[in-house]
């Protein structure tokens, strides 16, 4: 895994053998970014189910100022702060060990301009993270969701008060995109 863009391109992150972590491809993540690259700079973004920070990390190379990461794994934890420590990032960091969907219920700061998750493909989870992001305010008007569900894994295109903006096939799984409206 590598940093693709922004002030850590190109920069590696940490190697793991672990089966519980499916990291997002470079392709995936390239096409990801070029889609909210205008929503970065000096966003506060959420990384939900973060695994390595592979995602959280490239959005702070590309701009954000802020970046929580929430994961409940302690392997994938370790891993997580060895990359932060390997580029040295130790601030406009917050990594919280929790449940994701307890998280979200719990969760009352500053809502986030772009939430970023990727759920494990094996518990098919995509559509009730989708539907509790839909019920708790954690998106500011215009900021964005993106979420990665595997091509067999049933999601919609209506959470409201989300609008659905897109959604991307990568052969065994998709990036679905969407926005809150403004207000």
């Amino acid at each position: 895994m590598r940093i693709i863009a922004g002030k850590f391109r190109g920069r590696r992150l940490a190697s793991f053998q672990a089966s519980h972590i499916r990291p997002t491809t470079d392709r995936v993540k390239e096409s990801i970014f070029n889609k909210i690259a205008a929503h970065l700079p000096e966003a506060r973004v959420l990384d939900l189910f973060s695994g390595t920070g592979n995602l959280g990390i490239e959005a702070i190379s590309r701009g954000a100022s802020e970046v929580t990461f929430v994961e409940k794994s302690g392997k994938s934890l370790q891993i997580l702060n060895k990359n932060l420590a390997l580029l040295g990032i130790n601030s406009g960091v917050t990594v919280r060990k929790d449940d994701v969907l307890d998280f979200v219920k719990k969760y009352s700061g500053p809502a986030f301009d772009v939430v970023l998750a990727d759920p494990p493909f094996t518990e098919k989870i995509a559509h009730p993270v989708m539907e509790i992001l839909s019920q708790h305010p954690l998106v500011v008007p215009g900021g964005v969701i993106i979420i990665e569900s595997s091509r067999h894994e049933p999601i919609g295109e209506q959470y409201p008060p989300f609008n659905f903006l897109d959604r991307r096939d990568f052969g065994d799984k998709n990036v679905s995109f969407f926005t809150m409206p403004e207000s």
